[in-house]
C-alpha cells in the first residue's frame, strides 16, 4: 500500500508518522500493494482534521475525522472509519460474487417531480471527479460507500449519464436521460 500524508497548516513529526505507519499497517492485509492512501491532516482553529480516500477499482473510499485539539484521536477515527468501508466494501463483493445476480435486470423508478422552496440559489462549491463507466449495481455500492444521497455515473451497457439517488421513502431512483 502506497502512502502519502499531507498535512496543512501544522508540522508532520515523526511520533505522527510512526503513529500512522503503524496504523495503518494492519489495512495492508485488506488491499493491494498497489493500492493509494492519501491522508491530508490539517488545523482549522481548535480542530485537528484528518482526511483519507482511498481510491480503488472504479469505487473511492473516504473518511473524515477531527476533534478538538488531538490529531491522534482525529487520525485513529478516520482510520477506523475507513477500514470500516473496506470490510464493508470487500464482503457485498465476495457476496455479489457467490450469488448469480442478472445484471441486465434493472427496476424501473418513476419520480413525480416535486417543488421545492422558492428563492435564489448560488453554487457554493464545485467539485471535479472523474466519470468512469460502470454498471448500476457497482454505482449503489459506490454511493452507499461515500455516503452520499447521489450518486452521476455512466452506465456501462448504454454509455448514457444517469443518476441514481436516494428517495424520501428509502428506496432508490434512477434518473435516465430520453433518447
Amino acid at each position: 500500500m502506497k502512502l502519502t500524508v499531507t498535512a496543512k497548516n501544522m508540522v508532520v513529526t515523526p511520533g505522527i508518522t510512526n503513529r500512522i505507519n503503524r496504523k495503518t499497517a494492519t489495512m495492508e492485509r485488506y488491499l493491494r500493494s498497489d493500492t493509494e492512501m492519501i491522508m491530508r491532516l490539517r488545523k482549522e482553529r481548535n480542530l485537528r482534521i484528518c482526511e483519507i480516500t482511498v481510491p480503488m477499482n472504479g469505487v473511492t473510499l473516504r473518511a473524515e475525522s477531527s476533534s478538538e485539539d488531538n490529531l491522534f484521536m482525529s487520525i485513529d477515527s478516520a482510520l477506523a472509519k475507513i477500514e470500516r468501508q473496506i470490510l464493508r466494501h470487500r464482503t457485498k463483493l465476495e457476496k455479489r460474487l457467490r450469488e448469480d445476480v442478472d445484471l441486465n435486470e434493472t427496476p424501473e423508478f418513476i419520480e413525480d417531480p416535486e417543488v421545492y422552496g422558492k428563492g435564489e440559489k448560488e453554487i457554493v462549491r464545485t467539485k471535479e471527479y472523474p466519470l468512469r463507466p460502470m454498471s448500476k449495481e457497482d454505482a449503489i455500492l459506490q454511493m452507499e460507500l461515500l455516503g452520499h444521497s447521489f450518486f452521476v455515473f455512466v452506465d456501462i451497457d448504454t454509455e448514457e449519464t444517469q443518476v441514481l439517488y436516494l428517495r424520501k421513502d428509502g428506496n432508490l431512483g434512477l434518473l435516465v436521460p430520453e433518447k
